[in-house]
């Protein structure tokens, strides 16, 4: 991985519940971490299989290590989000992460 290619900022998400004016719990996001990232969108057979699912939307962000990130968390990238759909420790040499997230249709 060449550190030059991590010219993005983006800000991983994390779920938070809380309670609406009705007594209705809902859950939001807030910032976890604001990180720089490689950005780049599938292609090849990675591309092709994502299309065999109906997730042409994928983007594959990869950051420097960071503990606690799970799939539960989103990633807020241009104005847009996307739900963290898997996660890869490189190598497991806890120095890159590579993520694959799938563009929210609707922020809410």
């Amino acid at each position: 991985m060449n550190i030059g290619d991590m010219r993005h900022r983006i800000t991983i998400l994390k779920p938070v519940k809380a309670t609406d004016d009705n007594g209705f719990e809902t859950e939001t996001y807030e910032n976890f971490k604001t990180v720089w990232a490689s950005i780049s969108n599938l292609y090849g057979r990675e591309y092709f299989e994502a299309a065999t699912l109906n997730a042409e939307k994928t983007v594959k962000f990869t950051i420097r290590y960071i503990d606690g990130i799970d799939n539960s968390m989103r990633i807020s990238f241009r104005g847009k989000q996307y739900e963290i759909t898997f996660i890869d420790n490189i190598k497991y040499e806890n120095r890159f992460i590579e993520i694959r997230a799938l563009e929210v249709e609707s922020i809410g």
